[in-house]
């Protein structure tokens, strides 16, 4: 059986680094970055990119509705 691949994408803009989307991540793809955006908040982005499988639990967690979700099947080498 093929394993999903997924893919994140957040508006840093609008994040205001709440931190529920790095708790709700099962397989700890998110981070908050060292940075911070123009509002002074450190954003959420994806430290771990290979482990992504596209879940959307954090995209359910976000209050500010910041991020999109991507998916798709892996093919098998």
């Amino acid at each position: 059986m093929a394993k999903a691949k997924g893919a994140i994408v957040v508006d840093t803009v609008s994040c205001k680094g709440c931190n529920l989307c790095v708790t709700a991540c099962p397989t700890q793809v998110i981070k908050l970055a060292d940075q911070v955006n123009g509002k002074g908040y450190h954003y959420a982005y994806m430290a771990n990119p290979d482990a992504c499988t596209g879940c959307s639990n954090c995209a359910i967690m976000c209050p500010d509705t910041c991020i999109t979700v991507y998916r798709a099947k892996r093919v098998p080498a």
